[in-house]
């Protein structure tokens, strides 16, 4: 049987996790997938997997989390930062159908791989793209994983949290997968318009998007009333009688103490510090996930304004913080304690770090209103609100709002006049209880 994406070319410039998923999925279906890795670094993939290089897995000698992110796939290693390897890169453009990439905006310009650049060699492409951010607002350039943007920003981890209590520890690429599943079929739709009109598109899709989007309910709800789900459940207005209330406080504060120490023990003891969490002046909690350490750590020097600390020798590469790394973590944690969370935020910009959100701080988030991940609606009852837009963004198909949710067995008559049936079928077939 013929594979549904069979004779699709995908061209996957991408590593670590939610475009790779994406390419995956689409070579899972047949396509012919072309995976460009660094020529001499090889996909910093490769050296993460579980248990391995700050992986959060089970040690093991088969690499079974590069096997299940990278599979139906070939392998290209090519450096696109020379004018030679960028002329590969072209040549393949010329023939291929989807292109998928999650280099950050600077990077595309750099490397001339951007969708505009690549249009121009093939105007038919499907340009797939994931951001940590969304392709505005201040954040579009500062760096993102799924344990900062998707797990904290978003509002997932404060969701599943109670307050006092230490959060769930996020789990690698969780976000990640779904937002390269978002990709997919985003692809999938613009390769179906192409077949219709001749026409490529951009798709783009962003890990704050995806987080957001699989908080459907609980930020429908900080939307339409202003409160957030954690405060509710907490406080609500069918107050719990004085005595259970006070047992459920005292409940709440056996376990805070136990679970403070535990947190703070896994956090002096994480091989990496600079993947962390450290909380402000102000009592809000800063997500990092540099984990490409030594790439990052002149960043971190500088902004905790400690250049001394450069060259140390007990932190001078990931291999002696990790061997210091209880000392570090201190030094990083009293550090953050001096400042609050807004007087932080604009030395951060260059670190992949995310603040951690509840879902009133989400749907207020200058990031999430730069880039339209709520629309404004004028529902025929309630009046003027907000609704969460589709993550899948496509530049020339984009998702429309045509209709409110609707009311019960409001379309009934319409959708059977569509069909050829009279008025007096529909009477009929009402008062034979058939339909409402």
């Amino acid at each position: 049987m013929k594979a549904v994406l069979e004779g699709i070319k995908v061209l996957d410039v991408s590593q670590v996790a939610a475009v790779p998923m994406c390419a995956r999925h689409l070579g899972d279906f047949g396509a012919d997938v072309i995976h460009v890795e660094h020529a001499t670094r090889g996909d910093s993939w490769r050296a993460l997997q579980a248990g391995f290089g700050g992986g959060a897995g089970v040690p093991s000698e088969i690499n079974y989390n590069w096997e299940a992110f990278n599979r139906n796939k070939r392998s290209l290693a090519v450096d696109i930062s020379h004018e030679s390897g960028r002329s590969i890169i072209y040549q393949l453009v010329k023939e291929t159908d989807v292109f998928v990439t999650n280099l950050r905006l600077p990077e595309k310009e750099k490397h001339g791989v951007s969708y505009d650049a690549l249009r121009r060699i093939n105007p038919k492409i499907i340009y797939g793209c994931l951001t940590g951010h969304g392709k505005q607002g201040p954040n579009r350039e500062t760096p993102a994983y799924d344990t900062t943007v998707y797990w904290g920003r978003s509002g997932v981890t404060s969701t599943l949290t109670v307050p006092g209590l230490s959060g769930p520890a996020p789990r690698p690429a969780f976000g990640d997968v779904v937002a390269g599943l978002g990709l997919a079929f985003g692809i999938v739709m613009a390769l179906y318009h192409r077949d219709k009109t001749g026409i490529g598109q951009e798709i783009d899709i962003s890990l704050l998007h995806t987080g957001i989007y699989q908080l459907t309910f609980d930020v429908s709800a900080a939307l339409a009333t202003g409160q957030d789900i954690v405060e509710y459940r907490l406080n609500p207005p069918e107050v719990l009688d004085e005595e259970l209330k006070k047992r459920r406080d005292e409940l709440i504060g056996e376990a805070q103490e136990a679970i403070t120490r535990l947190g703070e023990f896994y956090r002096e003891n994480s091989p990496n510090p600079l993947a962390n969490r450290y909380t402000t002046k102000d009592g809000k909690v800063i997500g990092f996930n540099a984990l490409q350490s030594d790439r990052f750590w002149a960043e971190f020097c500088r902004v905790i304004e400690r250049p001394d600390l450069e060259e140390d020798p007990r932190f001078i590469s990931s291999e002696a913080r990790t061997e210091n790394n209880g000392e570090l973590y201190s030094i990083l944690r009293d550090a953050f304690l001096t400042r609050t969370l807004d007087e932080w935020t604009p030395h951060l910009v260059g670190l992949p770090y995310a603040p951690m959100q509840n879902t009133v701080d989400v749907v207020n988030d200058v990031q999430a209103e730069a880039n339209n991940m709520f629309l404004p609606v004028d529902h025929p009852t309630y009046g003027p609100m907000k609704v969460i837009a589709n993550p899948v963004n496509l530049s020339e198909t984009p998702a429309t709002y045509r209709l409110p949710s609707p009311e019960f067995s409001q379309h009934t008559e319409e959708i059977l006049l569509e069909l050829g049936y009279s008025w007096e079928d529909i009477a009929r077939l009402k008062e034979e209880g058939t339909i409402a």
